[in-house]
This record gives structure tokens, sequence and C-alpha cells, in this order.
């Protein structure tokens, strides 16, 4: 079930060494800002938790792992300034995720857009439904994925992201993300996905803790620059997310 909180919900629980982070919204977990907020600074805590070792990171729900950025708020955004500080909130969160001492395990059990996808792919290990594909819509509304690139591309290859980028109307199977890396691994549902996740992050938190924090720095190096990198990007669709196309683009959706 998906939380009906309008401002959505986040919750954390602790087995052993695992950390399991459930975020949801009624919008099709989507994010307004408040939430993104509430996401990265439970990242920094955990970081800086020494009990656990891995987190997982899920949505509530059956339906969509992740519908992106809160097009209310999107609308909403009435300046530069407001869309920099908005789209900013992904660069944030991805941040927190790339620069967490823990090992990150996603678990996708629907379908992800825009933001969506960037979380997936900033995930160290990621496991998904066959339910689960995956689309950068961010053409259509007149704006790109700008803030999420680095990350997905570091994921998939600038190819397949480009791809993606380009056919922003069209959905890409489950399969297609294993075949470009971004999924390890697809279950035919998320009963058999939750035993996959249990199992994985049982087996991943009874490693060395000191071998797994030098693994995370390995995966990660040679993104350090992101820290200004993505909040620069996030500048760019704050400016584009002011124009006409995107605000009639965008008006389609609310309700």
């Amino acid at each position: 079930m998906v939380s009906e909180n309008p401002i959505g919900s986040l919750f954390t629980t602790f087995d052993n060494k695992i950390a399991t982070v459930t975020f949801g919204h009624p919008a099709s977990n989507s994010f307004p800002r408040e939430l993104l907020d509430r996401l990265t600074a439970e990242f920094h805590n955990l970081s800086a938790n020494p009990t656990i070792t891995v987190i997982v990171i899920q949505s509530e729900g059956t339906g969509a792992f992740c519908a992106g950025a809160s097009f209310d708020e999107l609308l909403a955004v009435s300046d530069e300034g407001e869309g920099t500080q908005f789209f900013s909130g992904f660069a944030h969160l991805i941040n927190a995720i790339r620069s967490c001492s823990k090992l990150v395990v996603g678990r996708i059990q629907g379908k992800a857009v825009g933001g969506g996808v960037g979380i997936a792919c900033a995930c160290d290990y990621t496991l998904a439904t066959k339910n689960a594909s995956i689309k950068l819509s961010e053409l259509a509304i007149g704006i790109g994925p700008f803030v999420i690139e680095p990350v997905v591309s570091r994921k998939i290859g600038k190819t397949a992201m480009s791809e993606m980028t380009l056919a922003a109307e069209e959905w890409k199977s489950a399969d297609w993300a294993v075949d470009k890396g971004l999924y390890a691994s697809t279950f035919e549902s998320i009963e058999a996905l939750d035993i996959a996740i249990t199992n994985f992050s049982a087996k991943l938190s009874s490693y060395n803790p000191d071998a797994l924090i030098e693994m995370k720095n390995v995966l990660w190096d040679g993104t350090q620059d992101w820290e200004a990198l993505l909040v620069e990007r996030a500048a760019i669709s704050g400016r584009l997310v002011l124009s006409d196309f995107t605000k009639k683009a965008l008006s389609q959706f609310k309700k």
C-alpha cells in the first residue's frame, strides 16, 4: 500500500547490519522537495552509523518504484533560483548515496521514471522485477535529465543513456536494463525479488566491513567533482522549467 500522506512518507528499519529505507508518496512514489531532503538526510545519518554495513532502498506498494519529481512543485517554480533549488534536491540525494560509506542495494519493484531511474542507477547493486521498466521522459516536457545524466551514464554507458533520453516517450524493459547493466537480475514476482534482496543483503553484510568501505570508495572513484557538477546541471533544468513549452506540458498532468 502506498502512503496517502500528501508530503510522502519515509521510514527506516534495522535487521542486524542491514538498514532498509522505505519511501512513499500517493503520486506514484514521486518526490516533492521535502521528501527528497528527508531521504538525503537519512543517507547521511546512516553513513555515520557504525552498526550497519548495507542499506536497502525501496518504495512502498506494488506499483511504480518512483515517478521522479513532483509535477505540482515543478509547476509552482516561479524563477530560476527556485528551479535550481528544486532540481538540486536530486543532485544532493545522488551525492548522498554516492558518498555514503555503506553499500546501497536497490529494490525496484515497478516502473521508474526520470529521477527514479537516477536513484536506481545510484545504487551499488540493483535487483528488480520483470515489471520494472524505465523511462527518461524529460525531453518530452521541455527539460532534460541533466542532473541524473552522470549517474545514469556511469551505470549504463553514454550510448544507452542517449538512447533513453532521445526516445523520451519510450519505455525500456527490465530485460533491456539488465542487458545494459542497470539491474543485476530480475524476478517474476515481488515475492521472489524480496527473497533475493534478503539473501543478497545478508551475504553482503557478512563480509569484512572495512573491505566493504574500501570497495565503495573504489566503485565511485573519479566522481569527486559531482558535488559541484550536479548542482550546475540543476541550474540548467531550473532555467528550462520556466519555459512556456514546459509549463504547458506539465499542466496536462496537473489534477
